[in-house]
């Protein structure tokens, strides 16, 4: 660490500094806070999709208890055929945003599956698009607690640390240049009054 310089070009330095600090702190401190504000809402569409995959689950027990009977084949009913996710960007954070799922149902006959198999195919396909809004939401809330995180250090590095080892160091600068003014002034009364003794 740099030995602190206790004169004017260093408390000029200094008090440059705390200027910048102090002005690139409000807006750190904004994007914290809407970071906060986009990781609530993230955090709340993935409980509302959580409930709608509960919900969903439980309406295919209620109305399809059928389903749990192994021996008719139901698999490869419905299938993704193509997801497209792009990216948002929040306050300089790029996230993921689910914008589209094709969801493809394969054909089967009539005949060889029960008659309730296309309400099933139904529940399929909104269960399939609500776990891929899952996995997207839970990837968003990820990368938004991770932003909140390091932009929080950040605020708390310049308002717990930089800002006031700053001021610290103005402070023990000004009191330095302070006593030296005074001491030169003292010393220039006693050189003055020693000439007038000596009668110079």
């Amino acid at each position: 660490m740099a030995r602190l310089s206790l004169n004017k070009a260093s408390l000029h330095k200094e008090s440059a500094k705390l200027k910048r600090y102090r002005q690139y702190l409000p807006s750190l401190d904004l994007k914290r806070r809407q970071l906060m504000a986009e990781r609530a809402k993230g955090l709340a569409q993935l409980k509302t999709t959580e409930l709608q995959i509960e919900q969903c689950r439980q309406k295919v027990s209620e109305t399809l208890p059928m389903v749990s009977y192994r021996d008719i084949n139901l698999n490869d009913l419905v299938k993704v055929s193509a997801v497209e996710i792009g990216e948002e960007n929040i306050v300089g954070i790029t996230v993921p945003i689910l914008r589209k799922v094709d969801l493809v149902t394969m054909t089967y006959s009539p005949y060889l599956k029960p008659h309730w198999a296309d309400a099933l195919v139904v529940q399929l396909k909104l269960m399939l698009e609500l776990k891929l809004r899952q996995q997207v939401d839970r990837r968003r809330l990820t990368i938004l607690e991770a932003a909140v995180k390091k932009v929080t250090q950040k605020v708390n590095l310049f308002d717990k640390v930089l800002i006031p080892k700053t001021e610290r160091n103005i402070r023990k600068i000004r009191i330095y240049l302070s006593d030296a003014e005074r001491a030169d002034v003292v010393r220039a009364k006693m050189t003055k009054q020693l000439r007038i003794k000596q009668g110079v």
